[in-house]
């Protein structure tokens, strides 16, 4: 059986007279997800997009609405000339500076038909684009952490070991938990899921677990964690008064906060309210968190008696003012003084994907070069639909001030806007500004159905590739199970055809062949590789065996140990060379919602400040059955589901006070939108929360434009920054209401009938 590579993990293909029947899990793997078992009965299924399809309003002169219109099914050759013409007319008439390229990525785990590098590649054939910067998953931290630690690329795969922790740890602390469900998944390729052995691990030798989350399941019960159901978006508040616990107690590494901390004299001040006539006391903290002070400073003096690593979660940045527990969770661990030191510290995202903690050979394998983008304007990442609607308005960013681009033209391949992005009722509005939106799509998500001109793309299984990646040591030649469905076809291909319409063919292919770049690729990786002394198989080798493993390092990875045993030898990057608690950079930008050291800001929404009409915090959490929105209309994806709908874990008292029962479908909502969803009832999410996963299509309802009859979350959800500095996602700040509705009469889920199409 021909093997494949996900993102989430590694398969066999079991193909039956020329359609996937089966994912067979890879042998080498302990833990295998059944997320890719999703894509049995997709490939061929009605969802599935078969030939280029143009929507009929943008034909007969942009009328209509995009979401709404039908479509034609048009030729290649047709639809080609179409893209070329409408980029080139765009391109003389108001520049490549209309043209936004979005590509969020997570198309393909190959490290060719790589989507981002494919569409940024051509368009920089073509004289550029407008790009976004930063990531939804945790724009806050991209942003404040090079201010405090002097990078965060460089760290972020690079956390302290598992194995350290197993070793030398004695206490982990999750702010935000530690989801398994999270570490599916891996960029680039997944061969082996490493995160449920570890934690197994870890509470086998001893290490206690503290899970500090409003949702009991963010840490696995096998470790016998102690739950804190904190109040969503407070961890700041929570962090400061441990802060204070351990200076009022003289608890805290002064030796360390000295040798290797700069501005820490600011931060005291702060703590001690002197200017703001607010002490930051665990009482303090008590009173926003919702938890008992004596729990806190109980806390605080635990961490402080044993080694502790202080694990921060991706999602504590994606809530107003996401920076702050990012800050702030630095400063703790610097207070503990334990950073650089076995088992200990800080770290970033535990379990939020399968590398993090995983001892890997520090690597670097060749990609598509994307050549160079002659376009300087850009957005960053989730600020798409202010772009749109406020074309020419100024925005801050990161201590610059800028304007947003005047955009007419929308080019998207790899990724769904409609998944990650908030408000989307008010992203549909924006979306519906450009003169033309071109994307590249497999099936008749929400992104196709909002698109004028819809190419037809293959997917993994119906292309030849290769997943390498420095996330994971398993290298795998990625086999064609089946034929190309319909008219699909490779972005590359496309990418060519159009350059050869364009006049740019040679600089996108430079004569290679799809098969020569993979050739390429493989063996300037091989050449990188064994200056470092790790040996790759030939090529054709590699091919003929299916997969290779790379060798694993015999060292344990301790995050900042070389900066701990000489800080003057190996300073940070940031302005001092040491852990800027303090950062004149970030105060000197003035930002009154963003402080020259980490600080305390109520959200706009938030259980400290909900009234009777949105009385319930909303969280939207990662999927444990999909990836994002990818395999939503798959069968592992609907098993999940109640009678069709996203599921919502509600408390058992918030559910008898609204007269709401186990797997009844309920409306939830708020001044932005509503949604219906499914009802599962318990005692494991704190009172006044409500969760529910990201990822299901939306569906709006035909007579309600702010309904989503699926359940997707980002209906509800605000589009506001989490500050001026990051302007990243802030999704976790939303409050809503629930209520019970009429049982037998509710409105059927569209979400997987395609658009009506017309012959062209």
């Amino acid at each position: 059986m021909p093997l494949t590579s996900t993102h989430w993990g590694t398969y066999y293909t079991e193909v039956r007279e020329g359609k996937l029947v089966g994912m067979q899990p890879f042998g080498q793997d302990a833990d295998p997800s059944d997320i890719g078992k999703g894509l049995v009965g997709t490939l061929d299924a009605p969802t599935r997009i078969t030939a280029p399809m143009v929507r009929k309003g943008w034909l007969d002169g942009r009328k209509g609405q995009r979401g709404k219109d039908s479509f034609v099914e048009v030729s290649w050759s047709d639809a080609l000339s179409l893209v070329a013409d409408e980029l080139s007319r765009i391109k003389v008439e108001k520049g490549n500076q209309s043209i936004f390229a979005g590509c969020y990525g997570w198309a393909s785990a190959g490290r060719f038909h790589h989507a981002q590098s494919q569409i940024h590649r051509f368009m920089n054939c073509i004289g550029g684009y407008v790009k976004s910067v930063n990531t939804y998953s945790f724009a806050a931290a991209e942003v404040i952490i090079p201010h405090v630690l002097g990078d965060f690329r460089g760290f972020i795969y690079d956390q302290t070991s598992w194995q350290s922790i197993c070793d030398d740890g004695g206490l982990f602390v999750g702010f935000g938990g530690l989801p398994l469900k999270n570490a599916q998944i891996n960029q680039g390729g997944t061969g082996g899921h490493v995160q449920k052995g570890f934690v197994a691990k870890a509470h086998r030798a001893g290490v206690e677990f503290v899970n500090i989350s409003p949702l009991a399941a963010d840490m696995p019960n096998t470790v016998k964690s102690d739950w804190l159901a904190i109040r969503p978006n407070t961890d700041t508040a929570l962090m400061l008064g441990l802060c204070y616990t351990l200076l009022d107690e003289g608890l805290q590494d002064s030796d360390f906060l000295d040798r290797y901390c700069t501005g820490f004299d600011v931060f005291a001040t702060y703590l001690h309210g002197t200017e703001d006539g607010c002490t930051k006391s665990a009482d303090w903290a008590a009173a926003i968190c919702g938890l008992p002070a004596d729990d806190i400073r109980n806390l605080a003096r635990r961490m402080a008696g044993t080694r502790t690593m202080i694990s921060l979660s991706w999602s504590l940045t994606r809530q107003a003012h996401g920076e702050q527990p990012m800050w702030a969770g630095i400063v703790l661990a610097a207070m503990l003084g334990q950073i650089g030191l076995p088992g200990g510290g800080i770290g970033i995202g535990y379990s939020a994907v399968n590398r993090v903690g995983y001892d890997l050979n520090r690597v670097s394998f060749a990609s598509v070069p994307q050549g160079i983008n002659a376009v300087k304007e850009f957005i960053p990442v989730a600020r798409i639909a202010d772009m749109l609607l406020q074309p020419g308005s100024p925005f801050d960013y990161n201590g610059g001030r800028f304007s947003y681009p005047d955009i007419q033209l929308i080019y998207w391949a790899g990724g769904n806007p409609f998944h990650h992005h908030q408000n989307l009722a008010r992203l549909i509005r924006a979306w519906q500004k450009p003169q033309t939106v071109i994307s590249h799509e497999w099936c008749w998500n929400a992104l196709a159905r909002h698109s004028d001109i819809v190419l037809p793309v293959t997917t993994p299984v119906e292309r030849r590739d290769i997943a390498m990646t420095p996330l994971d040591p398993y290298l795998v030649s990625m086999e064609p199970a089946i034929e190309p469905v319909g008219q699909a076809r490779d972005d590359y291909d496309i990418f060519a055809s159009l350059g050869q319409l364009m006049g740019v063919e040679e600089a996108f292919t430079e004569g290679r062949t799809s098969e020569d770049w993979q050739r390429w690729l493989y063996e300037l990786s091989q050449q990188r590789l064994s200056k470092s002394g790790v040996e790759l198989p030939a090529y054709t080798s590699f091919r003929e065996a299916g997969w290779h493993k790379l060798p694993l390092p015999d060292k344990q990875n301790i995050m900042f140990a070389d900066f701990r045993r000489d800080p003057d030898q190996y300073p940070l990057k940031t302005p001092s060379g040491k852990i800027e608690i303090f950062s004149s950079t970030v105060a000197g930008f003035a930002y009154d919602d963003c402080l020259g050291h980490p600080a305390w800001f109520a959200p706009p929404e938030w259980l400290g400040a909900a009234e009777d009409t949105y009385p319930l915090h909303l969280l939207s959490n990662q999927p444990r059955t999909k990836l994002h929105s990818q395999l939503d209309q798959g069968p592992v994806a609907a098993a999940a589901k109640i009678r069709g709908r996203e599921e919502v874990l509600m408390h058992k008292d918030d559910a008898a006070a609204r007269g709401i029962e186990e797997g009844d479908i309920i409306r939830l909502f708020n001044a932005r939108g509503a949604i219906y969803v499914g009802v599962r009832i318990t005692a494991q999410i704190r009172p006044g929360v409500v969760m529910v996963p990201t990822g299901a299509w939306l569906d709006l309802d035909k007579d309600d434009p702010e309904l989503c009859k699926h359940g997707n979350p980002n209906m509800l959800a605000p589009d506001r920054p989490t500050s001026k500095l990051a302007q990243g996602p802030a999704a976790h700040s939303c409050l809503v209401q629930a209520e019970a509705v009429d049982q037998t009469c509710l409105p059927e889920v569209t979400a997987f009938i395609p658009p009506v199409i017309e012959k062209g």
